[in-house]
């Protein structure tokens, strides 16, 4: 198999460190956890993973074996990002120093999480209303570490690019050394398309890499993001929730079957139930279980069956009943089940 563009052999450069693709996992909350991810290290493909996000006031003091979300396993260490999301540079410099002493391989600062707990208090997009605010946060982490310092944001408030291209350039002269945008209003809850043409406008700006995110979902779509927007490489979010296998499919490395969805599916009930305690394990799981029934043509019909009970043995009986039925899976996943 070839790779999905020309450009996935090539590998990427972010400030000191070099990642082997311009394949990236997304941040997710609730759903990038560590469980999830040692499902998708096994297919391989990916650069980088971004952990779920991180409370940069929590991060200093958080035990890495008992958190939900400041958690991972040793040998994903040296390709993991964690994200991070705050509003005071003190307190985001301190969080990204905890991180590089793990020995984690970067910071990622939130600029992008539009959710309304989270931009009350002034942190996640809200930083775009701010910019000298976001711009003094970047300079505080970049002072602190001196492991890759990346930031994901979206198009601010209004549907232009002009404010995100001005901060991008603000960001890499801060020290910023890779950026994640997100062509969506901050408001936008995935309800109109993405503007690719801001990611264009936003990679045109910087000397620094710029990873374009928004509705890549196949192999065409990964190609026509780098050909149209010229970014440096292509962050995806709830298509790798759903089909865990995918950075290794693009890179040309992995043909799914169709027994996939099932073997994917046993994986991440192990993961889960190994990773955490039954009843976190169990709300992970329904959390998880939308996505996989997305792939179907009757998602809609499959997903209750899926998570009928509360035990680990009766998500993995619905498992087998209903996907080693070889239920019709469609031609791209139905992303109304993405925000079930």
């Amino acid at each position: 198999m070839q790779p999905a563009h020309p450009l996935l052999d090539t590998p990427l450069k972010a400030g000191a460190a070099v990642f082997p693709s311009r394949l990236v996992l997304a941040p997710m909350a609730g759903l990038g956890h560590v469980a999830f991810r040692e499902v998708l290290a096994a297919y391989g493909g990916y650069g980088f993973m971004v952990t779920e996000m991180c409370n940069a006031r929590a991060v200093p003091r958080e035990n890495r074996r008992l958190s939900p979300v400041f958690r991972w396993r040793d040998e994903e260490a040296g390709s993991l990002v964690c994200q991070i999301f705050g509003g005071e540079p003190g307190e985001m410099a301190a969080a990204a120093r905890r991180i590089e002493a793990e020995g984690l391989s970067g910071v990622d600062i939130n600029m992008g999480c539009s959710v309304a707990a989270i931009c009350k208090k002034g942190y996640g997009a809200a930083l775009l209303k701010d910019p000298e605010r976001a711009v003094a946060i970047v300079r505080a982490v970049r002072e602190a570490v001196r492991c890759p310092v990346m930031v994901k944001f979206r198009s601010g408030w209004e549907n232009t690019p002009d404010l995100a291209v001005d901060l991008a350039r603000r960001f890499e002269d801060a020290g910023a050394d890779l950026l994640t945008f997100h062509p969506r209003v901050a408001p936008d809850r995935r309800s109109r398309p993405p503007r690719w043409e801001h990611i264009r406008a936003v990679a045109r700006a910087v000397s620094i890499p710029v990873l374009g995110n928004g509705n890549v979902f196949s192999a065409a779509d990964c190609a026509r993001m780098l050909d149209e927007t010229g970014c440096a490489g292509v962050s995806i979010g709830r298509m790798a929730i759903a089909r865990p296998w995918i950075f290794a499919e693009l890179s040309g490395a992995f043909e799914p079957d169709e027994g996939v969805f099932l073997r994917a599916a046993l994986a991440v009930i192990e993961a889960v139930w190994r990773h955490y305690e039954p009843e976190r394990a169990i709300k992970m799981y329904k959390k998880y279980a939308p996505y996989l029934a997305a792939n179907f043509v009757y998602g809609h019909s499959l997903w209750p069956g899926l998570v009928r009970g509360q035990t680990r043995e009766d998500m993995t009986e619905n498992a087998v009943r209903i996907l080693g039925a070889g239920p019709r899976v469609a031609s791209t996943p139905n992303a109304f089940l993405f925000t079930a």
